[in-house]
């Protein structure tokens, strides 16, 4: 069955089985998910999957008003009576105070666009077309010894939230992947590495050739490394490198981590000056860019561009429809359902303000001196102290002088996010298309790096 027939069947089972179960109030959202991958080493298939898989998460309210959540993987009738009678009876349990409620933009309408499906391709093609990506890799340099980490998938998705006003949203949509990581190996010399990725709605448009040329060029460029001596750079980040940054900082923005006191900002944050000038960000969920992209969240709110940063001042914060009655704004399309309704970003848009533009210096790789570029943050995981603001976070990367760049053996970038943001000197005005987010390179004055001792 498609994912398409299976929502529409949903829709109809559940409203029957609620009707059965005299439940008067619920709603639901879920997924469907049909996927195919592959992984290969050293010229032979290591794995290659398929799976179809399905998840709804349930919320009924009881005649007092309260709430009971449960979630299931089985959505048959079978599975989904269960799943509302569970709800039901788990609603007598439910919290008394900020009790959620349908969002209000439930029923708002979304402005309809081009379908986002594609043709899945055979599997055949998808490890036909990573091996050849491995070996084409191998060939470029005689010290790339292997491509340990790799995949190539393709995944259709199919999305829906209803509720027992009337809401129903339903959407549909594919997109292809491919990651490269390689190793090296060269005597007397330490193991080097570079890797890549690139999605794209199907699986003809994926640019498999520039993952593997980034991926040999980012490889290649490490190979020449050296030691560093600790001490404050101008710092350059990648786009890559700065959006990982401000996710692992995304509770700055995030009304529940606000509203929980998880955050660097208080609901009288806003329209205070938190980073320099030059600088904007946005949560951008419906940005062209964004291959993923939901016209819809777990609320079933529409999705929409939210301005975070506007010339260094804090505007608006992420919302829940909860978050959002509780400190009397808008829900923001950013909303998921669980046993909390909990507040995510998106996808992040960072770009560099004109406020100042006819006053800003210019900075450019190719005349810079001692210049650290951060290409990739690591165990962002560990290395974060995001209610705090510290940071401490190994990187691969290179320093830089006019133009010429040799690969850092061993260093760790550390601060904190506040003063990094306002230390920011200069915003290029190119941006890039990352799969997490959009960015340009972000260049920051004074950073703390620890080379090896």
């Amino acid at each position: 069955m498609s994912p398409a027939l299976s929502v529409e069947k949903l829709v109809s089972d559940a409203k029957e089985t609620a009707n059965k179960l005299k439940i008067n109030k619920f709603d639901i959202y879920g997924a469907i998910v049909d996927e195919t991958s592959a992984e290969v080493d050293s010229g032979a298939p290591k794995q290659v999957s398929a799976s179809n898989r399905a998840s709804i998460t349930v919320r009924v309210w009881n005649d007092e008003g309260t709430v009971g959540v449960t979630s299931t993987t089985n959505i048959d009738r079978i599975g989904l009576e269960l799943a509302l009678q569970s709800a039901h009876e788990a609603s007598f349990f439910g919290a008394k105070e900020n009790i959620p409620d349908f969002s209000p933009e439930s029923i708002a309408d979304i402005p309809t666009r081009e379908s986002q499906t594609s043709p899945q391709t055979a599997i055949e093609q998808l490890v036909e077309t990573l091996l050849g990506a491995e070996k084409e890799l191998l060939a470029k340099h005689a010290a790339i010894a292997g491509v340990p980490y790799n995949g190539l998938s393709q995944r259709d998705v199919s999305r829906f939230y209803l509720n027992s006003a009337g809401a129903m949203r339903n959407e549909s949509s594919s997109f292809s992947s491919i990651y490269l990581y390689t190793k090296t190996e060269e005597d007397g010399r330490k193991p080097r590495s570079g890797g890549a990725y690139r999605v794209n709605r199907s699986f003809e448009g994926l640019d498999v050739k520039g993952c593997v040329e980034e991926t040999a060029e980012k490889t290649i460029s490490h190979l020449n490394y050296d030691k560093i001596k600790s001490g404050k750079y101008l710092v350059v980040f990648s786009p890559e490198a700065f959006l990982s940054l401000i996710s692992a900082f995304s509770s700055l923005f995030n009304a529940q981590s606000i509203l929980d006191k998880n955050s660097l900002s208080t609901p009288e944050s806003i329209g205070t000056q938190i980073a320099s000038p030059l600088l904007n960000v946005s949560d951008d969920e419906l940005h062209v860019g964004n291959v993923g992209a939901s016209t819809f969240d777990g609320e079933g709110t529409p999705t929409r561009r939210t301005p975070l940063i506007s010339n260094g001042v804090l505007t608006n914060f992420l919302h829940s429809s909860v978050t959002a009655k509780r400190l009397n704004a808008k829900p923001t399309g950013n909303g998921s359902v669980g046993s909390k309704v909990s507040v995510s970003p998106n996808f992040f848009h960072i770009e560099r303000s004109t406020a100042n533009a006819s006053n800003e210096k210019v900075y450019d790789l190719a005349t810079a001196e001692n210049v650290i570029l951060i290409d990739d943050l690591q165990a962002l995981h560990a290395g974060v102290q995001a209610s705090q603001g510290s940071f401490s976070l190994p990187f691969d990367g290179w320093i830089v002088n006019k133009g010429d760049r040799t690969s850092i053996e061993s260093a760790t970038v550390a601060g904190d996010i506040l003063e990094l943001l306002k230390a920011i000197v200069y915003v290029e005005p190119e941006t890039k298309v990352t799969p997490s987010g959009v960015a340009p390179q972000i260049w920051v004055e004074g950073l703390s790096i620890t080379g090896e001792a």
